[in-house]
């Protein structure tokens, strides 16, 4: 019996070794796309048996043109860069890795809401410009009895809970989605996204990306929300609209905000949140840690052999697909 074909779209990993390892005893021959378009995705994916992708967009167009795939392994925790439907009528198995990053991005959240809140970059850089002014950074609020209000109610923020409750903070959470037991057990408020945005000191985004939610903080949200409230997303980029938010710091309506992802990345040159002290911004790292990386790889690629292997996965996207070809 020959080789079991792998393709690969596209990659962030320095190597595909761990990758390879969790396939186990599956014999395989890998085959990366030269480039992420849909032309040199099929050169290498089209009697593929099983396709990894990061960032490629895979699209109903790509799937039909794959004649033995069975499994479309998905390194992240979204993902809107696939057609599922398109896979799902085609009787492919989608898999990904829902909870591979949650300490990381529940980290990084709280480290960018402490920074933010405690005007921690801006400090620095006064100092660095040889200003060592504590009334330049006034006023700055106590953590303890604070409100932290989650926009979205799944894995990591219920992860970021009982980080924020060790500082004294409390929690308020907008998830029609997630039961109310799951509130209960976390000692987490379930309100909606109004009473949210107008009692929360914190605002941390964890809503996926869908064409309800674009541009979901825009002119509206910020004018309900405090005028010393900080916003923070670690979620997807669309989520804000940054020239409403650059526009509602201009006017006062809330106090800054912290971005691990945009709308654009890398960001253009004339980006409007660029120099500005009230806001922090960092180059989509929530994600990361090595760990999570080697954790990324091998779920996804032990997902992709159970189904190669004729198993049902783990985690799977369309789980209808129950007998892929």
């Amino acid at each position: 019996m020959g080789k079991t074909l792998i393709a690969v779209a596209d990659t962030v990993f320095p190597s595909l070794e761990p990758a390879r390892q969790a396939l186990g005893n599956i014999d395989a021959e890998f085959r990366l796309a030269k480039e992420p378009t849909a032309q040199a995705i099929l050169e290498v994916a089209r009697e593929a048996d099983a396709l990894f992708v990061t960032y490629a967009k895979i699209t109903g167009d790509i799937i039909a043109e794959l004649t033995r795939c069975r499994v479309i392994g998905r390194f992240g925790v979204g993902t809107d860069n696939i057609d599922i439907d398109a896979a799902t009528r085609a009787g492919i198995m989608v898999t990904y890795a829902p909870v591979y990053c949650l300490d990381e991005v529940s980290d990084h959240t709280l480290a960018l809401l402490l920074a933010l809140a405690r005007k921690i970059p801006y400090a620095h850089a006064l100092v660095n410009d040889r200003r060592w002014e504590m009334s330049a950074v006034v006023p700055i609020n106590r953590l303890k009895g604070r409100i932290l209000g989650l926009v979205g109610f799944g894995n990591i923020a219920q992860g970021i809970v009982p980080k924020a409750h060790a500082f004294g903070i409390k929690t308020i959470a907008a998830d029609p989605y997630v039961s109310d037991e799951v509130f209960t057990k976390l000692d987490v408020e379930r309100v909606d996204f109004d009473q949210l945005l107008e009692r929360a000191d914190f605002i941390s985004i964890h809503t996926p990306l869908t064409e309800d939610t674009r541009n979901l903080f825009g002119q509206n949200a910020f004018k309900q929300m405090k005028p010393e409230a900080l916003l923070i997303n670690t979620a997807r980029g669309p989520l804000v609209d940054i020239d409403a938010l650059a526009q509602a710091l201009e006017a006062g309506e809330i106090a800054g905000a912290a971005l691990d992802v945009l709308p654009q990345e890398p960001p253009p040159d004339d980006c409007p949140l660029f120099g500005r002290d009230d806001i922090i911004l960092t180059p989509h790292t929530g994600f990361y840690s090595t760990d999570a990386l080697l954790d990324l790889q091998t779920t996804v690629a032990t997902d992709v052999a159970s189904v190669l292997n004729g198993e049902f996965p783990r985690f799977p996207v369309n789980p209808e697909v129950r007998d892929p070809k």
